[in-house]
């Protein structure tokens, strides 16, 4: 499953993946928190479910989070990917798919949280930043890391052209990442991810 408020640009990279049986992963549906996103569109021209729930179709943000666990759980998804999606998980979604949701930040975990990363980190003056993929928790970037990988700061680099850069290994990483997610188990130790071997059948 996967969720997402925009283009759908990571989404796109995971419907492709998924196209290989190797692969390991199948997309069982998409959803969005608005209309009319390409990201929406993407995953029709595909050929996936696609569902939206709207905040602004609820009586609070509450309301939207139950609702919204409720929808995906009926999808059964082993695993939801937060893929450019631009709304916190609450409480409601949280109790049923905590500890099976990830998500990205354009920054290296802990560093640099929130909506402004790539702008963030420039402005600090720091030579490397780069992308994390992390299990979401009840905080703003903070839940246990599953990958990370580097980008270097160019001297040119404004906001923006960091910020593209940092992507393009993002969606790498994620596609990488999600695979291994659905191929092998895997257990929260603490904040640590562990991946453990298959069972010999």
């Amino acid at each position: 499953m996967v969720l997402v408020s925009g283009s759908g640009t990571n989404l796109q990279a995971l419907i492709d993946a998924s196209a290989d049986p190797a692969y390991g992963a199948r997309i069982v549906a998409v959803g969005a928190d608005r209309d009319g996103i390409e990201g929406l569109a993407r995953a029709e021209r595909a050929g996936i479910t696609t569902f939206v729930d709207r905040v602004a179709d609820h009586p609070d943000r509450a309301a939207w989070d139950a609702s919204l666990a409720e929808t995906v759980a009926a999808h059964a998804p082993d695993l939801v990917v937060l893929a450019g999606f631009m709304k916190l998980a609450g409480p409601a979604f949280l109790a049923r798919f905590g500890g099976r949701t990830v998500n990205t930040h354009p920054a290296l975990s802990p560093a640099f949280p929130g909506m402004h990363g790539p702008r963030d980190a420039l402005e600090y003056g720091v030579k490397v930043t780069g992308a994390t993929l992390f299990v979401v928790d009840a905080g703003v970037d903070t839940g246990p890391i599953v990958a990370q990988v580097a980008v270097p700061v160019a001297e040119d680099d404004d906001a923006a052209s960091l910020h593209e850069r940092i992507k393009t290994h993002e969606r790498a990483m994620l596609v990488e990442w999600v695979g291994r997610l659905a191929r092998e188990p895997w257990t929260i130790d603490g904040r640590r991810i562990r991946f453990h071997p298959k069972e010999q059948s």
